[in-house]
């Protein structure tokens, strides 16, 4: 212990004398969620500023607040740019005014763009910093809620940094969980800012409670579950968690709030998985204190990369995948998107893409996009969310190739499998009544919507 304090002690750098490793044109990786530093961003912020760095370009994924401060210095771009894999509402806002410019992705891809030849030079950071956990006894840096990709990010630059955060809960695993203090080049000890938590989730709406009710019969004892992030996947939690299913799974991208409800009450085993039998697999958090809380030194979880959690081949080792994700609209071909409003940006693909596709290839797996069937505007105008085409702009998040189940308050329709004529006539069933009759007539113009549409069988 005593030489990896000394070890410690030779690499400790103020976040000052670590902005100045950054030169101008430099790539400088920040993370995912809550492993963006602190002292760090305020550092450079005002060092490029001073100075007059150009250039510096920064990557990240769901910005979580505070917000950067190498953007909110910055706001005209003079001396950075904010790239960002995830929106959140953070980016969101900051996008609209021109800070911040979207990488598209698939999840489970990430890891290999640090470092397949394909990806090297598009992806290539020169220098990495993130928030971690105090160092163990055994000489590593825990990533705590925050594993996505940021291992791979911080092996693959010239220059790795650690920011300490005493207030990181320290997670267990998995793979990739950590980094050794023989991999980092320097270490700053934060200013311990609180890990920003979200406030207690609001009790579901009745729209979501019967989202939820009819997806609840296509769970069943010994499910692997995926819940994605909003109040429909947080309403089937709570549903699950006062049901009497029994001995579920967890493999998850996200660990979400209802996974510690459902595992109070006794519905988690993960008794019946391929993998990690007895824990639930999950890549990152971002929740109220209370699921910090118990995440923390827990170890009937495993934090592991986006790449094992997330990757498809993966995903359908497990039986009965059971895969939840909210989606934004959804058209009469059956094109979905879930990450965009138009042409504005407002999450990403995320892991979407991989559980629909992995819980199809699931042994009895299902992979259902849930939604509300309306949408109601600031002005008061309601929309349906089920339209003839996606809104002109919108990035498609799951080809209709790939859509397997689909929900909504007025049901539940499977659409693999089905052709166009089929599929039009499901989801005009799921749309909310006021809106079906127009919903014909535009299928009809664009010739999906025939006399066969009654009787046929796919």
């Amino acid at each position: 212990m005593s030489t990896l304090m000394e070890e410690y002690k030779s690499k400790l750098i103020t976040a000052e004398k670590a902005a100045q490793l950054v030169k101008s044109g430099s790539k400088v990786a920040y993370g995912t969620f809550l492993a963006k530093p602190i002292d760090f961003d305020a550092a450079l912020a005002d060092r490029a500023i001073a100075e007059g760095l150009t250039d510096i370009a920064i990557s990240s994924a769901g910005t979580i607040p505070p917000v950067p401060q190498v953007i909110l210095k910055d706001m005209e771009q003079k001396h950075f740019q904010y790239y960002s894999g995830y929106y959140t509402v953070v980016e969101r806002k900051l996008a609209d005014m021109g800070a911040v410019n979207f990488i598209p992705f698939s999840y489970h891809e990430t890891v290999d763009y640090r470092s397949a030849p394909a990806w090297h030079e598009s992806c290539e950071r020169n220098i990495g910093v993130m928030q971690v956990c105090p160092m163990d006894k055994a000489g590593n840096f825990n990533f705590g809620i925050a594993n996505s990709f940021n291992y791979a990010d911080m092996r693959t630059t010239d220059i790795c940094i650690v920011e300490i955060n005493e207030n990181m809960p320290y997670c267990l695993g998995g793979a990739e969980k950590s980094i050794n203090i023989k991999d980092v080049d320097y270490i700053i000890e934060g200013s311990n800012e609180p890990v920003f938590a979200m406030p207690e989730s609001p009790e579901p709406s009745e729209t979501e409670k019967q989202i939820a009710k009819n997806i609840m019969p296509f769970i069943e004892d010994g499910s692997c579950i995926q819940l994605g992030i909003g109040g429909i996947p947080n309403a089937i939690g709570l549903m699950i968690a006062q049901s009497d299913l029994k001995d579920l799974g967890i493999n998850s991208e996200m660990f979400v709030d209802s996974f510690v409800d459902m595992y109070e009450a006794g519905r988690i085993t993960n008794k019946y998985k391929t993998r990690d039998k007895g824990r639930s697999t999950y890549t990152f958090c971002f929740a109220t204190q209370k699921t910090y809380d118990f995440m923390a030194n827990n170890p009937l979880l495993a934090s592991y990369n986006a790449k094992y959690t997330n990757d498809p081949k993966y995903v359908q080792m497990e039986d009965k995948v059971v895969a939840v994700n909210n989606i934004v609209e959804i058209d009469l071909l059956s094109q979905v998107a879930s990450e965009t409003n138009g042409l504005r940006q407002i999450s990403g693909t995320g892991g979407q893409l991989d559980f629909t596709i992995g819980a199809y290839e699931s042994k009895g797996g299902k992979g259902i996009l849930a939604f509300e069937s309306t949408f109601t505007k600031k002005d008061g105008t309601v929309v349906s969310r089920i339209k003839p085409m996606l809104t002109p702009g919108s990035a498609v998040t799951v080809p209709r190739t790939c859509v397997h189940y689909v929900a909504t308050e007025h049901g539940i329709a499977l659409l693999k499998g089905r052709s166009v004529w089929s599929r039009t006539e499901q989801l005009i069933n799921l749309a909310a009544p006021e809106f079906r009759d127009e919903l014909i007539r535009e299928a009809q113009e664009m010739k999906i919507w025939t006399r066969t549409n009654k009787t046929a069988l796919l």
